[in-house]
């Protein structure tokens, strides 16, 4: 299955390297990533898909909130892939 998830973080330095790191941790491999600022310059948004089972992502996105850096995470779409 294809995954895009929503990420809100701190616009920290090392903040994306953590959350990158988590997924690498878990052998599992972003897709695309992409990083925008918004309108509060304090606060990054982190889009990214990946390929994955539906249990491997729902743990990563539980581990994904526990890091001190991120302020939301949502999963809004979840897209079939022949």
């Amino acid at each position: 299955m294809k995954h895009t998830l929503s990420i809100l973080l701190q616009n920290e330095s090392g903040a994306l390297m953590r959350v990158a790191g988590l997924f690498a941790a878990r052998h599992c491999n972003i897709d695309t990533l992409t990083v925008a600022a918004t309108q509060d310059p304090a606060v990054s948004l982190l889009t990214l898909v990946m390929h994955g089972a539906d249990e491997t992502v729902e743990q990563i996105i539980k581990q994904t909130r526990k890091l001190v850096d991120v302020i939301e995470v949502s999963h809004p779409a979840v897209t079939m892939t022949p």
